[in-house]
């Protein structure tokens, strides 16, 4: 069952609440983010067409506790979903920001969102909660990162940034959010400029069939590869699984093979978090 802080997590504590695919709650101190926000049934442009949720969301946007942040990796409809997007609209206003990869103000303008900030690669913002908690601890900074990636809304391709995340918070503690990504060597520069972590969240599942989808999905053995790169330290919790059926391979297979890999490479167990959809892990 989801265990989120409520209303936020205690000065230094980071509470990470799994909400499916790549959206987790990530509770840092006093302020609450969002990443790839997607809790409708369907990862698709049209309601009644598209992969459908294989295990209910476990938080409405209704039972979310405050949100003053969304952290956006890219465009594609299983990560950035339309009503998850006015939901969450809806609920916070103008006082939640969207702090997004280049070329997302526009789309996000289009909905009626103006407050978007965007970021290219090594960039960074410190984002800090806006009219609901005004508290001068209320704050963390995202710098926006590589990732081998690419994009697509409807017929447009690559017109718009993909990322990966650091969000540091004000004790120094970091988090990083993989988004969506193949492995490329640029997980070690990221290590070694932004790390060490308490957190990875990276994803292990849409990796099948290897030749078609090597370059922009790592499968678990690339996780633990990446995970080794980026310093090798921290939580390393896996995602991108077990929410949608986007690939071939079995929609449980990723955390069984993923508890392999990280077997073989002798890694430390207590580590490795594979939590269901809805899960909490608390680092305090």
């Amino acid at each position: 069952m989801p265990d989120p802080a409520r209303p936020w997590a205690s000065p230094g504590e980071i509470r990470l609440t799994w909400l499916g695919h790549a959206t987790f709650l990530v509770q840092m101190g006093e302020l609450n983010l969002l990443t790839d926000p997607i809790l409708s049934r369907r990862a698709s442009p049209i309601s009644w067409l598209g992969p459908s949720r294989l295990t209910p969301a476990p938080l409405t946007v209704a039972e979310l506790p405050p949100v003053h942040a969304v952290l956006l990796s890219h465009d594609h409809y299983d990560h950035l979903d339309l009503p998850t997007v006015k939901a969450l609209r809806d609920r916070f206003g103008q006082d939640l920001t969207w702090v997004t990869p280049l070329g997302y103000r526009g789309w996000f303008r289009s909905v009626g969102i103006r407050s978007v900030v965007e970021l290219d690669w090594w960039e960074e913002r410190q984002v800090a909660a806006g009219d609901m908690e005004a508290r001068a601890g209320a704050r963390v900074t995202v710098r926006a990162l590589p990732a081998q990636h690419w994009t697509r809304r409807r017929w447009k391709v690559n017109h718009r940034l993909w990322a990966s995340w650091a969000i540091r918070g004000r004790h120094g503690e970091a988090v990083y959010f993989g988004g969506d990504s193949g492995w490329f060597p640029g997980y070690r520069e990221i290590g070694e400029r932004c790390g060490p972590f308490r957190a990875v969240l990276l994803p292990i599942g849409a990796y099948a069939p290897r030749w078609f989808m090597k370059t922009a999905h790592m499968n678990p053995e690339d996780a633990v590869r990446a995970y080794r790169d980026l310093g090798g330290s921290g939580a390393f919790v896996g995602m991108h699984w077990g929410t949608f059926r986007l690939t071939d391979e079995d929609p449980l297979e990723p955390p069984a093979r993923m508890r392999t890999a990280w077997d073989r490479e002798g890694l430390p167990r207590e580590r490795l978090h594979l939590p269901g959809v809805g899960g909490t892990l608390q680092l305090p």
